[in-house]
């Protein structure tokens, strides 16, 4: 990547304070020709041919947004369009209160999230020889153990809390969901929350039930409320605040639609039971509902790792915002939570950061 191509990459649905940390998960060009399309009185398409869109452009969308004069364009042209999404481990803090992702998907089939059409990563799963390449699965298998000690997930910003559950019964972790997420939508059709809650207890009524909502549900940013009393009628305990690491080391399943912790629960060896399609669902290694016909073969926990944490994302070094491989992330997000943990001061910092963007961001749903 060292190479600057003297192309120009299109960015579209990228809200502005996306631009500033874009740039260097993008190394093989310079920064001048990375170009985000942001109207106000023209269309998406119109500004792009303003500022030099042609048939030698490479266009970037975020995650499943449409715009379909673009992609018409870029079907005319013989473009492929990528597709870019937050990666698998991001950050201290919520993506929802606009923290800085060390960690970015780029993908020129579809997304990972939308099982509906191929993603670049259901492709590695499919066909990837992982035999050939003892020394990716040894570094999946070690990388896995790094996440366990440490205690990493996808935001890290919950508290670090050993739990205690009964031990006389099967304790099933019920994962909560940003309900109007992409990955529901088109993962999950027509699946709530309660619905979830609702048939995991119809299946198990014998099994201690434990419900964790997602946090951006809970921050007040997203979409996916379940009503305390309503929920209590069908779990047996909400789990709030504390990291999805140690409820995971303290359950003995998992139930989700279409969560990462459904992903994160395998690294763990927990059983994983699936109401979706996740993209680790179909592969050998969960209980599923829903089958995929293009998912063909049984894969070992160090193939899917290796694939989702090593061959499908892009990860930039936290200090030195260069691109750099998922083990440096995972020890550089340790010590940024430590600190954290360990200083008033910054911890009063993030949650005024966390408070002042949750505020500007329910101003401008309302100007919207």
């Amino acid at each position: 990547m060292n190479t600057k191509s003297n192309k120009k990459a299109y960015f579209f649905g990228f809200s502005r304070w996306k631009h500033a940390f874009i740039h260097p998960f993008f190394p093989e060009y310079s920064k001048e020709n990375l170009i985000f399309i942001n109207p106000l009185l023209r269309t998406h398409y119109d500004l792009a041919l303003k500022k030099g869109l042609d048939c030698r452009s490479d266009i970037y969308i975020w995650g499943k947004k449409s715009f379909l004069e673009v992609e018409e364009f870029a079907l005319n042209n013989s473009l492929n369009i990528y597709r870019v999404e937050d990666g698998f481990i991001r950050s201290v803090g919520l993506g929802s209160d606009l923290t800085q992702p060390y960690s970015q998907v780029i993908d020129s089939r579809g997304i990972y999230f939308d099982p509906t059409h191929e993603s670049d990563l259901e492709y590695y799963l499919n066909h990837y020889d992982f035999v050939k390449n003892k020394t990716l699965l040894k570094r999946a298998l070690r990388l896995k153990e790094e996440i366990i000690k440490n205690k990493i997930s996808k935001y890290n910003a919950d508290a670090i809390q050993k739990l205690v559950f009964p031990q006389d019964k099967v304790v099933a972790l019920v994962v909560g969901q940003v309900e109007d997420d992409a990955s529901i939508r088109y993962g999950a059709p027509s699946m709530t929350n309660m619905k979830l809650l609702q048939e995991v207890r119809k299946k198990y009524p014998e099994h201690y039930l434990v419900f964790k909502p997602h946090p951006d549900v809970l921050s007040g940013n997203r979409i996916g409320d379940i009503d305390k009393e309503e929920a209590l009628r069908y779990c047996n305990e909400i789990i709030q605040d504390i990291s999805i690491s140690d409820v995971l080391q303290a359950v003995d399943e998992v139930h989700t639609m279409t969560s990462l912790s459904g992903f994160e629960g395998l690294l763990y060896e927990k059983k994983v039971f699936t109401y979706g399609l996740p993209f680790y669902a179909g592969w050998g290694l969960t209980n599923d509902n829903i089958a995929c016909e293009r998912r063909q073969r049984d894969l070992k926990l160090e193939e899917l790792i290796a694939a989702t944490y090593f061959l499908y994302p892009r990860y930039i070094n936290p200090l030195s915002k260069e691109i750099c491989e998922p083990e440096i992330v995972v020890k550089a997000l340790k010590t940024q939570r430590d600190l954290l943990a360990n200083s008033f001061f910054l911890r009063t910092k993030s949650k005024i950061y966390s408070y002042l963007s949750r505020i500007i961001q329910k101003l401008l749903s309302l100007v919207g």
